[in-house]
């Protein structure tokens, strides 16, 4: 459940501050006439997204052996490729997004049609959607589908609380440190969804096992128990990892190291320029 509520709380933060930032710029420019444009293109997007949930569920549950286990090894490896590339894309476009939106909405705001507004807003909010779709089929793969439910209604509830607290000004967040703390945490998930994706892939064959257990701990703390199964769930724990299992979960660390150093590197002469 922890899983999917910090992902639906991130994903659910970032789309309450871009539609804070749409709005917010409606009443900086006086066009508050506008809103039901916005909220036409935000309600647009909450059901596309729903609809994409629900799709990617019905091709999971009409699986079943073999395809069900290409399916879901698929489904890992994208949604740790896609949470990477956001985790990177909101480090370095964070500081320029507020200034981005705003030029988009004083733009649209000009134009005789309203359809420039929507799709502004219907774009934001799709992309934290579907990203969340996919992350959520991903995590119910590896634990109760009751319990992401719950943990995605309640991050998706607490993240619109947040929005509208920080566009009222009423709720402080340091921003920058929860989207440190939170990436972490996302990225330590979306390294078991790299390792249980190659786990799938072990058992029909497409990446060899070389080892087929490298460790066994299952009698210290069983992946089946409790608590094995929330750490399973978070951080893809495995009681007894093939090789390949452990490669592609320190690969994964390793290539990330090495793209937040090079990105922090270039950083200072991005600026400079």
């Amino acid at each position: 459940m922890f899983a999917s509520l910090l992902l639906s709380l991130r994903e659910g933060l970032e789309a309450a501050l871009i539609l804070g930032i749409l709005f917010g710029t409606l009443k900086k420019i006086q066009r508050e006439d506008l809103a039901a444009v916005l909220w036409g293109g935000t309600a647009s997007a909450l059901v596309l997204s729903l609809l994409a949930a629900l799709g990617l569920q019905a091709l999971g549950a009409s699986l079943e052996g073999k395809s069900e286990q290409i399916f879901e090894g698929l489904t890992m490896l994208l949604a740790a490729g896609v949470l990477t590339w956001m985790i990177f894309w909101m480090a370095n476009q964070a500081q320029a997004l507020k200034d981005e939106l705003e030029a988009g909405v004083r733009q649209a705001a000009r134009q005789t049609s309203g359809w420039p507004l929507f799709l502004l807003a219907f774009l934001a909010v799709i992309r934290e959607g579907v990203e969340l779709a996919l992350f959520l089929t991903a995590a119910s793969f590896a634990t109760d589908g009751r319990q992401i439910v719950f943990g995605a209604a309640l991050g998706l509830a607490l993240s619109a609380f947040l929005g509208w607290g920080l566009f009222r000004a009423t709720v402080r967040l340091d921003l920058q440190k929860f989207f440190k703390v939170t990436s972490a945490l996302l990225l330590l998930f979306a390294a078991g969804l790299v390792a249980y994706g190659v786990h799938e892939f072990n058992e029909v064959g497409w990446i060899p096992a070389i080892i087929e257990h490298v460790w066994d701990i299952n009698y210290i703390l069983d992946e089946n128990s409790t608590l094995g199964a929330i750490l399973k769930a978070l951080f893809g724990y495995n009681g007894n990892p093939s090789l390949t299992e452990v490669l592609a979960y320190l690969g994964y660390f390793a290539a990330i190291s090495f793209g937040l150093q090079r990105q922090r590197r270039l950083r200072p002469a991005a600026a400079h320029a």
